[in-house]
């Protein structure tokens, strides 16, 4: 009897050493090793419970042991909306408190090829949780910016950003703002100086030189022509601020169009815009700073549809250039009518 006894007390003794060592392996795994085998992007959203996104994480194919993920996620208080990156450093404890914490990691936020402030909504909306309605009332509200909508391309230079997700209308804003303010270097206000012009203004031409054309090595000299055109006095007669007028939605500027009684008309009044009629990249601004030393007031797309353009210093050889363009183009265009 009294051996059974002791049997059934070292049963029970070594029975209640095994779970403990098992509880003890556990609390250690969850805690202290790395339960991920690869690298996963995981997006929190305010209307998101954990255990809904324990279970996107196991979907996600990268997670070594479920069962100690499971165990992380069986009490957590609560989960912060945010942007977060589970790498293979990561135990399943630490992603539990990440998502409790906050500790968010930033997104990229890019932002190219803008031309109104409609698109700056909607690329910012699709990218941040903020929602591109929300930008709109932002960027169009002069009480919200500090100074006049249509100042608003000449604080913002398109690039990738990193920033939180989660960030407001307004943070993200002022880090544009802050980003061109910075971009802004001694030397660049001096360049700008040189040709005659304040940083603004340099925005406002870059934009019409980013109208012209995308291809970048020819991009100093467009910006050359229309500074030519701005020191003798001549009107910018830009087709780009014209397209502008009518919302981009031209398929090609006619002379009708040219007749537009607006400020951003300049075929019809002198001088630069009262602001960019886009949101300049880069190598447009740095073409107006550094432009093309060269005499040329006009120029017309070349008739080889290369997207370059022939370059003249005289009214009477752009209009050479010109038709030689126009029957190219008749000559394509008849071509793709089947025309005989």
């Amino acid at each position: 009897m009294k051996k059974s006894i002791l049997i059934t007390v070292v049963i029970l003794a070594a029975s209640l050493a095994i779970l403990a060592g098992i509880n003890a392996y556990r609390y250690w795994y969850d805690r202290k090793a790395p339960n991920f085998s690869g690298t996963q992007e995981l997006y929190v959203y305010p209307w998101t419970d954990p255990e809904a996104i324990c279970d996107t994480i196991l979907a996600g194919g990268h997670v070594k042991k479920p069962a100690s993920l499971r165990r992380a996620f069986k009490d957590v208080p609560g989960l912060q909306v945010g942007h977060y990156t589970i790498d293979s450093t990561c135990t399943s404890m630490y992603v539990m408190r990440m998502l409790h914490k906050g500790w968010q990691t930033p997104v990229n936020l890019t932002l190219s090829a803008i031309r109104t402030p409609e698109s700056l909504s909607k690329k910012v909306g699709a990218q941040m949780l903020v929602d591109s309605l929300q930008v709109s009332a932002y960027i169009n509200s002069e009480d919200s910016l500090g100074f006049k909508p249509a100042q608003l391309f000449t604080r913002i230079i398109p690039d990738t950003y990193q920033i939180l997700w989660t960030a407001s209308v307004r943070e993200i804003m002022e880090r544009l703002f802050r980003e061109a303010d910075s971009w802004w270097t001694p030397e660049r206000k001096a360049a700008a100086g040189k040709q005659g012009l304040t940083p603004a203004e340099v925005s406002v031409l870059a934009s019409i030189v980013n109208g012209e054309t995308r291809y970048v090595p020819e991009q100093p000299a467009i910006a050359a022509v229309y500074l030519n055109r701005l020191k003798s006095g001549m009107k910018l007669q830009a087709d780009p601020t014209i397209a502008y007028c009518f919302d981009y939605k031209l398929n090609r500027v006619l002379k009708s169009h040219l007749l537009v009684d607006s400020p951003y008309n300049t075929y019809k009044y002198y001088g630069l815009p009262p602001g960019p009629i886009s949101c300049p990249p880069k190598s447009c601004l740095e073409a107006v700073l550094h432009p093309d030393s060269h005499s040329y007031l006009f120029f017309c797309a070349d008739p080889s549809f290369n997207g370059t353009h022939r370059f003249a210093t005289t009214y009477a050889q752009h209009m050479v250039n010109a038709r030689e363009f126009q029957s190219a183009l008749n000559a394509r265009n008849k071509a793709s009518r089947g025309d005989k």
